[in-house]
């Protein structure tokens, strides 16, 4: 197979491991980023004031049951073992603000309730004391909560959190949003299931940048994409905003974008890596101090952020896609457009407008890098997309 010249737009991590893959192959990659920095929303840099590692979009934690994919970032990069433990300030039965631990698990429920259930009481009194067993088909975020944890709990930890989130009430959310409600009837606190969990010793952006270097790999940063690039090379991968690339001709495809309030502390603010605030009055979602989240490091100076959620306009970073239904209408007149683009794979999360996680992302890139060079050697036409946006 001759070797060829591919364009990667988009220095996240879409394009790093896509990148990588084929320059193993022994073709010519180049990518650019329309940012001053790899790494997309995963990029982490050094606080200079108090040598913090900043999550500088909002917090990454890698967590994956893939064991080809947790090889493959600790090929490029130091993994410290972390856990997610989420703990979050709301109002309690008695009306008063109190600091409780998340996912609900054993010990959030006997805080409560003011309880002291074993395992089997809590699940009989949730599934029949708390939960409304009236609904039996949830179509709502709402319904999905009240038919498994019952309104105190839903009031308490998600009818507020999930307002500010989404600038809309849980009522008006598929129930799909909250298919997977994490409820544990033991006092495990640890945010995820998954088997591998851990933090890059170095930060995100470190591990990215041994991912693109390879000697057939250039790299332009600050360098804004435009289609008619393309034509200099054999193929491209995007990973920017699907509707970006059509110049929003059919309209913009909504997002959430986050809005970040920086401040520092001297010592210890609030002893986790995340606060969660349930209550709709209070107008953040969440506080992160990162120091926490690279707990083998010791620092005196602390750096904190205030997360405040709204929807994106343009020329707002994009984080959260809405996919509703006026929403998946014009992303599938954007798909019909892109599958009639010749020379182009759309590849991540942006491209598909979906809310991948890294590891998927990772996984999502390297079928689509396998899949593009056998479709090379078959010489058969590429698809559009390896994974379907719809």
């Amino acid at each position: 197979m001759a070797a060829g010249r591919f364009l990667m737009v988009g220095a996240g991590l879409s394009g790093a491991v896509i990148g990588r893959h084929l320059a193993e192959a022994g073709h010519q990659i180049t990518v650019i980023d329309s940012r001053g920095h790899i790494g997309g929303n995963c990029h982490t840099e050094r606080d200079a004031e108090t040598g913090v590692m900043l999550h500088v979009y909002g917090p990454h934690i890698f967590h994956t049951d893939d064991a080809e994919v947790w090889d493959y970032v600790n090929r490029f990069g130091t993994f410290r073992p972390y856990k997610n433990r989420v703990k979050s300030t709301t109002r309690g039965l008695s009306g008063e603000q109190e600091v409780f631990s998340l996912p609900v698990n054993l010990h959030t429920i006997n805080q409560f309730f003011r309880k002291t259930m074993r395992p089997e009481e809590a699940h009989d009194f949730i599934t029949q004391e708390q939960a409304d067993t009236s609904i039996e088909n949830p179509e709502t975020f709402e319904e999905q909560a009240l038919r498994f944890v019952g309104k105190d709990l839903y009031e308490a930890f998600f009818k507020g959190y999930t307002i500010k989130q989404w600038g809309m009430h849980p009522s008006e959310l598929p129930a799909s949003i909250l298919k997977r409600l994490p409820v544990r009837f033991n006092y495990d606190d640890n945010y995820f299931f998954h088997k591998f969990q851990g933090m890059p010793e170095d930060g995100y952006t470190a591990m990215i940048a041994r991912i693109l270097d390879h000697p057939g790999i250039s790299l332009r940063l600050e360098t804004e994409f435009t289609p008619e690039m393309g034509e200099g090379f054999d193929h491209v991968f995007y990973s920017g905003p699907l509707d970006g690339y059509f110049g929003y001709e059919l309209g913009r495809l909504g997002y959430r974008t986050l809005d970040f309030e920086r401040f520092t502390h001297q010592g210890d603010y609030q002893g986790c890596a995340v606060m969660n605030y349930g209550e709709e009055e209070v107008p953040y979602t969440r506080i992160t101090e990162h120091k926490h989240f690279a707990p083998w490091e010791e620092h005196e100076g602390s750096v904190l952020y205030r997360e405040f959620s709204r929807l994106a306009e343009p020329g707002d970073i994009p984080y959260y896609p809405i996919r509703q239904v006026k929403e998946k209408e014009l992303l599938a007149a954007y798909v019909a457009l892109a599958e009639e683009t010749r020379g182009v794979t759309f590849a991540g999360r942006l491209a598909t407008y979906r809310y991948l996680d890294m590891d998927v992302t990772i996984r999502e890139a390297l079928d689509a890098a396998r899949g593009f060079a056998a479709c090379l050697e078959a010489g058969a036409p590429v698809p559009a997309f390896f994974t379907s946006p719809l």
